[in-house]
C-alpha cells in the first residue's frame, strides 16, 4: 500500500498541463478504457483520433483492424476526422453515462459521408 504524504493546512498542491499533455491524457485514458467504452477487444481494433481545441471537441473510433484473411484494415482516406467533428452530432451528453450509450456505431461509407465539408 502506498504512503500518501500529508497535506497541511495552508498548501495547495496543483497540476497545470498544456494542450499537448491534455491530448495525451485525453487519449491514454480512452486507449486504457476502450474495451468497456466500445465493447470490443483492444487486441482486434485499431484507433483514430483527433482533437480540436478551438471548438473543445475530441473524436475517438475503433475499427476492426484486419480482414478474415489477416490483411490490415484502415479507414478510407476520404474519413477526415477534423470534418467528421463538425458535421457529426455529439454521441453522448456525458462520458459518465453507462458505457454503452456512450459510443453510436456508423458505416466508413457514413463515415465518409459525413466528413464532406459541409
Amino acid at each position: 500500500m502506498k504512503k500518501t504524504k500529508k497535506l497541511d493546512e495552508n498548501s495547495v498542491r496543483v497540476i497545470k498541463i498544456g494542450k499537448e499533455a491534455l491530448l495525451e491524457f485525453i487519449y491514454e485514458s480512452f486507449i486504457a478504457d476502450q474495451e468497456s467504452l466500445f465493447d470490443v477487444d483492444a487486441l482486434d481494433v485499431t484507433d483514430y483520433f483527433d482533437i480540436d481545441f478551438e471548438r473543445g471537441e475530441f473524436v475517438f473510433c475503433v475499427a476492426k483492424s484486419e480482414d478474415s484473411n489477416g490483411d490490415f484494415l484502415r479507414l478510407p482516406k476520404e474519413i477526415n476526422l477534423q470534418n467528421l467533428m463538425r458535421n457529426l452530432p455529439d454521441t453522448t451528453e456525458s462520458m459518465l453515462a453507462p458505457k454503452k450509450t456512450l459510443y453510436k456505431e456508423f458505416t466508413k461509407e457514413e463515415l465518409v459521408e459525413l466528413s464532406k465539408n459541409k
